[in-house]
């Protein structure tokens, strides 16, 4: 795994933890199954390591538009959590799922997608990412997914900018298939704000 690839791990683990720790709070209620809100409410504010809390610039849609500086370098990125989702065998429990697209300036990484898929992978397992009419290969580690392809990042983050919606497919540890569905409302728009907040 190269250099870059291993900070993503880091710094993708401190967001994807932070999130959790938040939606496991907010999920504490017991949980009953209501209408979606017609007006979409903004994802937890990950945690990040280095003790800076993420700031909530904009909210666009079902994506939230953050920045953070931990350990004095600025990290920005939007955040939304699936529109529906589902498992196979049905009704099998897992956590929250997030999905995220940041840019490192520091690191000179922009818009690098990352799932926060709910659950330890299966090793060796196959996880997608269809959206636009094509599909990406996705890997895992933990229960964070990432673009096998690099350089099929830019074209990816192109066709999730003019599509609807973007299916994540992947497999747990137990065998359990999963189906997220994310809608892309409002994701273009939080990212160009965050290109224009996340300049140095």
């Amino acid at each position: 795994m190269s250099v870059r690839r291993m900070l993503t791990v880091a710094m993708a683990g401190a967001l994807m933890c932070g999130v959790a720790s938040l939606a496991h709070a907010q999920n504490a209620s017991p949980k009953t199954t209501k209408p979606a809100a017609a007006t979409p409410q903004p994802a937890p504010a990950p945690a990040i390591a280095g003790g800076a809390e993420p700031t909530l610039i904009g909210q666009f849609g079902t994506w939230g538009a953050y920045t953070a500086t931990p350990n004095g370098k600025k990290v920005c990125f939007a955040l939304a959590k699936p529109a529906s989702s589902k498992t196979n065998p049905p009704n099998r429990p897992r956590d929250p799922a997030y999905a995220f697209v940041s840019s490192r300036p520091s690191e000179k990484v922009i818009n690098e997608v990352s799932i926060m898929i709910g659950y330890a992978l299966k090793p060796g397992s196959e996880s997608t990412l269809e959206v636009g009419g094509a599909s990406y290969a996705m890997y895992g580690q933990g229960d964070g997914l990432w673009i096998k392809n690099a350089a099929e990042e830019e074209r990816m983050v192109d066709a999730m900018r003019k599509a609807a919606d973007a299916t994540v497919k992947g497999i747990s540890a137990k065998g359990t298939e999963t189906t997220d569905v994310f809608s892309l409302k409002g994701l273009s728009q939080a990212l160009d704000r965050l290109a224009q907040d996340c300049r140095r």
